[in-house]
């Protein structure tokens, strides 16, 4: 059982930058965030094996955010920049205990959420 805590979501202006962080109570294989905007499905934004030697991103954010882990916190950051209104979501960290993939059904422990809004 792997237990996740999610932190650093608030309120930001369009261009601007926030990180959130996910705390893991163990190490699984791979972390992931997703997010979900009001009345959408939740969708993939990024992974990364806990070795850290391999990341993966979904288009609309490459370039933007970063995804990256402290192997002695047991934590894994999203760093977020150049947040734009559609970024607006409650984020969702996860651990996959088997594969890094961007498929929400791979992943088996799920944090409570950490709402981003970003004004225009």
């Amino acid at each position: 059982q792997v237990q996740l805590a999610e932190s650093g979501g608030g309120l930001v202006q369009a261009g601007g930058s926030l990180r959130l962080s996910c705390a893991a109570s163990g190490r699984p294989y791979a972390m992931g965030w997703f997010r979900q905007a009001p009345g959408k499905e939740r969708e993939f934004v990024a992974a990364i094996r806990w070795s850290g030697l391999s990341t993966y991103s979904e288009d609309s954010v490459k370039g933007r955010f970063t995804i990256s882990r402290d192997n002695a916190k047991n934590t894994v950051y999203l760093q977020m920049n150049s947040l734009k209104h559609e970024d607006t979501a409650v984020y969702y960290c996860a651990a996959a205990r088997v594969r890094m993939t961007d498929f929400r059904g791979d992943y088996d422990y799920w944090g409570q959420g950490t709402q981003v809004t970003v004004s225009s």
